[in-house]
């Protein structure tokens, strides 16, 4: 039998996206308590199964497990083309593996469909047969119907036939984006992939004293510890100057940093490298929502997470990584301490007067910043900072060319002046200030 907790969670589950809810409806429409409808309601928030919108209220929302960032379903195929679904409905919960566009001879076609893929044809009633057959769903295009047989073939393989009013080329492209956009989230690496979890993690208790610290610090070679209360939740983090020329019976409460910086599991590795860099921390309690301590993160942990990540081929293009190909490096004239960059404004990087879109502008500068800091220190680095002035238009099909000067280096930061121009013309400057990572 479920647990008053798991009661909630399922009575949480079975409300539609959109509806409000509070501790008190839960608690009178189940006959249970505000404080374990409070505890549960906090919970549905760190799965995602609620959120908490200022002078909203909490909210039911949509689940979006970190599972299906690496899969697309094909229900979530019918919602991305705008489609219906005409048979095989307990499909929809099964994973496309790839797709097929069926404007071939049935024979040639027979090599490339395989369980799990989705065939998207007209109104080819054969062919529509032959891949539900073959474990294959299908996606009926230019709002054409079906037999009903094929309906009940569907039905009794348990594959869906979907059908959308757009054309092959253009479903073909949604779902390729779509595909494309999953394969980019997956890249992205979280706290929750690399933190040391609470059983690996040394803490320290309120009530311990500076003694205790010291033999934790010689045990571990650590320096530098969370602090929980009896109910696990941080209170605060200790280190070697905080209990410098301390008694050892001083207790820790007294000398602890109180209030420190921590990260949470759905943080980004980037964002909380970020925050390490400008703070200069070298480790970061990971906690829930509540301060439960979950475990912590370590500078070394993140540095080493995000060179792998550099290393790892890339599946899924962002519009960064579109920049980043367009950048050309001109080789530096005589006595000119950092390199300059030629770059082609495409069409697709026009606003709708035909010049240049100031998103694109501030991620060529941007992009271009850390690869000239890449290439005089090897090491990279995060825009903390950028102001764009003095510009000008700039033409579809430029060639624009991107000139730098160091302003200031220092061990941790650095601030560029960057120049744009346009056959010979200044049509653009910013002043550029990132933050500098480790050496890689």
């Amino acid at each position: 039998m479920a647990t008053k907790h798991e009661q909630i969670i399922q009575y949480i589950e079975t409300m539609p996206v959109g509806e409000k809810l509070s501790v008190r409806t839960i608690a009178k429409n189940l006959n249970m308590s505000e404080g374990t409808a409070y505890r549960a309601i906090k919970d549905a928030e760190n799965i995602g199964l609620v959120s908490t919108i200022e002078r909203v209220g909490t909210i039911r929302i949509e689940r979006k497990s970190k599972e299906n960032i690496e899969t697309l379903t094909f229900g979530q195929i019918c919602k991305i083309i705008d489609g219906d679904i005409l048979g095989g409905k307990k499909g929809l919960d099964k994973t496309l593996s790839k797709f097929i566009i069926g404007a071939m001879q049935r024979e040639a076609m027979e090599r490339y469909i395989s369980p799990g893929s989705l065939m998207i044809v007209g109104n080819r009633n054969d062919i529509q047969e032959f891949a539900l057959e073959k474990g294959a769903a299908v996606l009926i295009t230019g709002g054409f119907d079906t037999d009903e047989s094929i309906v009940h073939l569907a039905d009794q393989v348990e594959m869906p036939i979907l059908r959308t009013t757009y054309d092959t080329f253009t479903v073909a492209t949604m779902i390729n984006r779509a595909m494309t956009d999953q394969l980019i989230k997956k890249e992205i690496m979280l706290v929750e992939d690399i933190y040391t979890p609470i059983d690996e993690t040394k803490f320290l208790s309120l009530d311990d004293t500076v003694f205790q610290y010291r033999n934790l610090n010689t045990e571990s070679t650590h320096s530098r510890f969370p602090i929980v209360n009896h109910n696990m939740r941080l209170v605060g983090i200790i280190t070697a100057k905080d209990i410098l020329g301390k008694a050892d019976t001083l207790s820790l409460e007294r000398v602890m940093t109180r209030d420190p910086i921590v990260a949470k599991t759905h943080m980004s590795v980037a964002s909380v490298a970020h925050r390490m860099i400008w703070d200069g921390l070298e480790v970061m309690p990971v906690v829930k929502d509540n301060l439960q301590l979950l475990g912590i993160i370590s500078r070394q942990d993140v540095m080493k997470a995000m060179q792998l990540a550099q290393r790892q081929p890339q599946v899924g293009n962002t519009i960064e990584d579109q920049v980043v190909e367009n950048l050309s490096l001109i080789s530096s004239e005589e006595g000119t301490a950092l390199p300059s960059y030629s770059f082609r404004i495409t069409p697709q990087m026009t606003n709708s007067l035909g010049t240049v879109s100031f998103g694109v502008l501030s991620e060529v500068l941007a992009s271009t910043t850390k690869k000239i800091l890449y290439t005089l220190q090897k090491r990279n680095a995060v825009i903390e900072q950028m102001d764009i002035y003095h510009l000008k238009m700039i033409q579809i099909d430029s060639v624009i060319e991107i000139r730098s000067k160091m302003l200031e280096l220092g061990r941790r930061s650095s601030k560029l002046d960057v120049e744009v121009y346009l056959e010979n013309s200044l049509v653009g400057k910013a002043i550029v200030i990132c933050q500098l990572m480790e050496k890689s």
